[in-house]
């Protein structure tokens, strides 16, 4: 008996839910559903929902890029980053074909489709750099936030500034060396644009096991549970592989219900816009929000804007994990150099994502998934981008290089 006593899995204690913070999280979430329901239509709630999903996915996961990249550049562990590779091919065998059919039942389908020019490797790279300074890339920032970080929070504000700033200046970026956007679905055809892209993914995936494998003798893998049977799916937290196929999952349903796949930062130019309005700057005489589709945007009610109800979802569906594992705890206290690394960090994601037509969100995830060729060239500069932001963290008290 004392052998297998010894031998049962050992078990963290269930903690107590954060029973305000769920009350509070889970009636925002059902009166955000009725009201969005009922003042746009049945769609746009049932995308604000898929937005909570992605946040409880994101949340009980841990699944951040900024994480597993810094991972791999410091410590040289690339499960992080062989997640995140898994996570876009799923979402790649079903979303490339999708767009290329052009509709399904009616509604129009439309990949992440931006051009591949000077825009695009410097505001990905800028954007790389921010994420690191700033602790988390466009999804990470939103979920952590709705799981009450404080410093995210700031990192956040300056996101939607920077993003405003991108909006000025993007039609000066346009006009600068670029080719035009590139479906590789459409030049290569569905059936070999699949297998170029799992291959280009496979070869990523392999190049980390490889680094990996040299640098410490083995291939890191998945961890055990640390809740008895199925209370992790609850409490979290969640295996990295299956959080990564419920985010693919779900991007497919965003852009079978959409019409377009996940994006995160527009909503946060849109936002910074309507402020700035609010205050009574004259966003409208901007050439960036003359544009047909962003006028409508910006004149229309936020909650008509699909990223932006997605994005208030994914907070509150985070907030909704956090608070159910009993996790829920903001920390007002926030270091100065940690606190001006947020505002750098932040700025430079905003403007960088901008002017690379997303983050890792909107251009790598769902660009790669549905066949944009930027989607590779954001990632090769998103990452050098990323490396650099590491090695300037220790600048601003955070780690760096240098582990702790």
């Amino acid at each position: 008996m004392s052998d297998l006593t010894a031998a049962a899995p050992k078990f963290l204690p269930a903690p107590n839910a954060d029973r305000a913070p769920l009350f509070v999280a889970a009636a925002m979430l059902v009166a955000g559903f009725a009201l969005i329901t009922l003042l746009v239509d049945l769609r746009q709630g049932a995308l604000f929902l898929i937005g909570a999903a992605l946040g409880v996915a994101l949340y009980h996961g841990s699944f951040g890029f900024t994480g597993g990249w810094r991972r791999m550049v410091v410590e040289k562990r690339g499960r992080g980053l062989r997640a995140q590779m898994l996570t876009i091919g799923v979402a790649a065998i079903a979303m490339i074909p999708l767009v290329a059919a052009g509709n399904i039942g009616g509604q129009a389908m439309v990949g992440a489709l931006a051009p591949v020019g000077l825009s695009v490797l410097i505001g990905a790279a800028m954007f790389g750099l921010g994420m690191q300074l700033g602790g988390g890339c466009g999804s990470g920032t939103l979920f952590t936030v709705g799981g009450g970080s404080s410093r995210m929070l700031v990192t956040l504000v300056f996101f939607i500034v920077g993003a405003l700033v991108g909006t000025a200046h993007l039609p000066f970026w346009l006009l600068q060396p670029s080719l035009p956007p590139v479906s590789i679905g459409a030049e290569l055809g569905v059936g070999f644009a699949i297998a170029v892209t799992i291959a280009g993914l496979a070869l990523v995936a392999l190049v980390s096991a490889l680094i990996e494998r040299r640098v410490h003798g083995n291939i890191e893998s998945e961890p055990a549970p640390v809740r008895p049977g199925w209370t992790w799916v609850l409490r979290g937290p969640w295996p990295l592989v299956g959080a990564g196929l419920m985010l693919a999952l779900l991007n497919i349903a965003t852009l079978l219900l959409a019409g377009h796949p996940w994006s995160i930062t527009y909503g946060f130019g849109l936002w910074g816009a309507k402020i700035a309005q609010t205050a009574g700057v004259d966003v409208a005489s901007w050439e960036f929000w003359t544009w047909p589709a962003q006028a409508q945007a910006l004149n229309s009610s936020v909650l008509a804007d699909t990223v932006s109800v997605m994005d208030f979802g994914l907070v509150l569906g985070a907030a909704l994990a956090a608070a159910i594992a009993g996790k829920f705890a903001p920390k007002a206290k926030i270091p100065l150099g940690s606190l001006l690394a947020a505002v750098v960090g932040g700025l430079l994601m905003g403007y960088g994502a901008r002017l690379s037509f997303g983050c890792n969100i909107g251009a790598l995830f769902s660009g790669i998934a549905t066949g944009s060729l930027h989607g590779w060239l954001w990632f090769a500069a998103a990452f050098v981008g990323s490396i650099g932001g590491v090695a300037l963290r220790p600048m601003f008290g955070l780690d760096g290089f240098a582990k702790k």
